[in-house]
């Protein structure tokens, strides 16, 4: 091989080692931007009363319209991304936290899962302290359902997640669907309706504790047509 023919396959080399440097910090900045992020659309209070849920009872469960979660007394409802993530385990003990002062405002606590695989919703229980219903349409999840795939562990956000949970001793699993993000719910009885909505906007984005009690506190008493009068 030549000089010449030597230092034109040096700079081919190095050509191809640039470019693929640099489509993998083009692509590592991408990751971190929302450019690629599925839009949330905000749920109406119409779209989730008519949600059909199941209990989650093996010998005889119930569907049932998820309006009858919160129609008299409001609620919190989770919906839960996966539960053996241990992030997702992370913002239930700390939802879990609330349970008290929700209980003092009368405000349920309450969880949706899009499937039951083996003991998952059993070992999540643990860490949430309010009764669980299954999503099987996930339409808890939407109306416009938002996945984040696996570039989302290029995220710096995640990571941060990601250790953020492990200091403080939470550990998981990989069993079940993960990609489909979840959220947080409050709302109101009747037609109050929907007073905070938290759409989880990567692996780890918890709601604020502290914006779920101050939604639950102005929860309305429902009144009743035959009360009024």
């Amino acid at each position: 091989m030549s000089f010449l023919d030597l230092s034109v396959f040096s700079m081919g080399m190095w050509s191809l080692g640039a470019g693929a440097l640099g489509a993998a910090v083009l692509s590592l900045i991408l990751a971190n931007t929302d450019l690629f992020l599925t839009k949330s659309v905000t749920a109406t209070l119409e779209f989730l009363e008519d949600i059909e849920l199941k209990t989650l009872d093996n010998e005889s469960p119930k569907t049932f319209k998820a309006r009858e979660l919160w129609e008299h007394h409001g609620a919190v409802i989770m919906a839960v991304r996966r539960p053996g993530c241990f992030l997702c385990r992370e913002e239930a003990a700390e939802l879990s936290t609330l349970k008290p002062q929700l209980d003092q405002l009368g405000v349920p606590l309450y969880a949706v899962v899009k499937e039951k695989i083996g003991s998952e919703v059993e070992d999540f229980q643990p860490y949430f302290k309010g009764k669980i219903f299954l999503d099987e349409r996930k339409k808890f999840y939407g109306p416009q359902k938002r996945k984040m795939m696996y570039m989302g562990f290029l995220r710096l956000g995640v990571w941060q997640n990601f250790f953020r949970a492990r200091s403080k001793g939470f550990s998981g699993n990989l069993e079940g669907e993960g990609f489909i993000l979840g959220g947080v719910y409050v709302i109101g009885p009747g037609k109050q309706g929907i007073l905070l909505e938290h759409r989880e906007k990567e692996f780890g984005d918890k709601v604020d504790p502290a914006s779920v009690l101050e939604a639950a506190k102005k929860i309305k008493p429902h009144t009743s047509a035959s009360e009024e009068k």
